[in-house]
């Protein structure tokens, strides 16, 4: 049966409200938690960029939800070297099997911060899959040296590490990232309920591929006044009716806040269930139970968290889960 989480969203949200969200998704009765892991927001209206580990902690402490990055870019600003051991820390300390890590080849607007050069997308999908080798090694416990094509790591061991290697994830949006999810991903994440996306990750991920968790994610925006609703999210998330690569290769908020101003509302009302129907928001989530999908992650956009959690626990989980 299909399992429905919450999306905590870091660019929108400061560390104390994600945590107090956290809590209240628990108590409205959602099963898992997932959060953005950026260094930047995608434009200054949504305003946060928070570390995602250090909220990962307070996580750990504030609720028995399991919790995974979605996603984590492990090939760019930070080492893989240095993302195993932030999930091994994390996995110790929600324990009893509650983390998982989220992977995926990241975006311009979070990794070039350092000053490299943004790869091509096949060099990205390399560089995680080659991430993802030395991430599996170091979750062993054991010394590592890995002299690759893109890493080198020498002498390094992870002492704090779970009884069991932390289960990694890879997002895609397309086939071949989809063909890599299957071929060494442990899970697969995806932000469109897409069935056909779905069954290429298992054909991908041969006899074991059924057995593999698909999780989606998508945004909502409960209120009252459903058009009211519509206009926060064209205030706050217009990136999401950029098309194309835009959002991987658009290097800062304001370049993405250039690109929204082609973007207006109408643009975003077939893709995010907006106003206090639970029909709808119902539809928008059981289309992903319908592709296949485990576990299905739910974001309110915009301030009334309370109302939108009131709300799912008394109109939209119900229907979902019996």
């Amino acid at each position: 049966m299909t399992q429905y989480g919450y999306f905590l969203a870091a660019e929108e949200h400061g560390p104390t409200e994600l945590v107090e969200q956290a809590r209240m998704a628990e108590q409205a009765g959602f099963s898992a938690l997932w959060i953005s892991d950026h260094y930047h927001p995608w434009n200054d209206a949504q305003g946060q960029s928070s570390f995602v580990w250090s909220v990962i902690g307070a996580l750990a402490q504030a609720t028995s939800l399991p919790v995974q990055t979605a996603v984590t870019c492990p090939t760019m600003r930070i080492h893989p070297a240095v993302v195993a051991q932030a999930a091994a820390t994390s996995a110790v300390l929600l324990g009893e099997d509650r983390f998982r890590l989220g992977v995926g080849s990241g975006e311009a607007l979070n990794e070039h911060v350092l000053g490299g050069r943004w790869p091509q997308a096949p060099v990205r999908l390399e560089m995680l899959e080659e991430a993802v080798t030395v991430m599996r090694q170091l979750f062993e416990g054991h010394e590592v040296s890995h002299h690759g094509k893109h890493y080198t790591v020498e002498n390094a061991r992870l002492y704090t590490v779970p009884e069991e290697p932390v289960p990694i994830d890879i997002a895609a949006f397309g086939s071949a990232a989809a063909a890599l999810a299957g071929r060494v991903g442990d899970g697969f994440i995806t932000m469109v309920p897409d069935a056909e996306l779905v069954a290429r990750f298992r054909r991908g991920s041969g006899a074991g591929g059924n057995s593999k968790p698909v999780s989606g994610g998508l945004k909502v925006c409960y209120g009252p006044d459903a058009d009211e609703a519509l206009r926060t999210v064209h205030r706050l998330w217009p990136n999401m009716a950029l098309p194309g690569e835009l959002s991987q290769v658009l290097p800062t908020p304001a370049h993405f806040e250039q690109a929204s101003e082609l973007v207006r509302p109408e643009h975003l009302a077939p893709s995010v269930t907006c106003g206090d129907d639970p029909e709808k928001h119902v539809a928008a989530l059981s289309a992903y139970a319908d592709a296949g999908f485990d576990t299905v992650y739910v974001n309110q956009i915009g301030p009334d968290q309370r109302g939108f959690f009131d709300f799912y626990r008394t109109k939209v989980l119900p229907q979902l889960t019996g």
